[in-house]
């Protein structure tokens, strides 16, 4: 009998069992099927290889081929840029901005890091400083254990 045929709704099927019906019928169509579905992505041609040698992943990321121009004139005068040379040069200045800008917080970090360091110190001997001093008899016991063991 066809999932599809007029005696399987006149039976009363509902969307329900009709979904259960087509997904049973498929499965095992596939079941037969001695080829398998790979769901991974596909490396680029000779990616691994240009990772291996220190290359961009991908050809057309950086290097000679995209950031060189493609012509120049005959007297020798270079090419005016391209749009992506463009677009490229201004992307990698934003970068580098912004690194500059974040190394600079990372410096004012450390600098601060290290004045609370420092103010921590300063307050530890402060308050060492102001303990209360032993004195008299506890004075001159601390003193004869240091005379003998020397």
């Amino acid at each position: 009998m066809s999932v599809f045929s007029s005696t399987w709704w006149s039976a009363g099927g509902t969307a329900g069992n009709m979904a259960v019906a087509v997904r049973t019928l498929c499965c095992s169509a596939l079941r037969g099927c001695s080829r398998q579905l790979s769901t991974t992505c596909g490396l680029q041609a000779g990616e691994k290889w240009r990772k291996e040698h220190g290359l961009a992943p991908g050809g057309t990321e950086y290097g000679p081929l995209t950031d060189l121009p493609d012509w120049s004139f005959a007297d020798g005068r270079p090419a005016p840029p391209l749009k992506g040379q463009l677009r490229r040069r201004q992307e990698r200045e934003v970068l580098a901005r912004r690194i500059v800008m974040l190394n600079s917080e990372v410096d004012r970090g450390i600098e601060m890091w290290k004045v609370k360091q420092e103010e921590a110190t300063r307050m530890e001997q402060h308050k060492k400083s102001v303990l209360l001093k032993p004195k008299g008899k506890l004075i001159m016991n601390k003193k004869k254990p240091q005379l003998e063991t020397n």
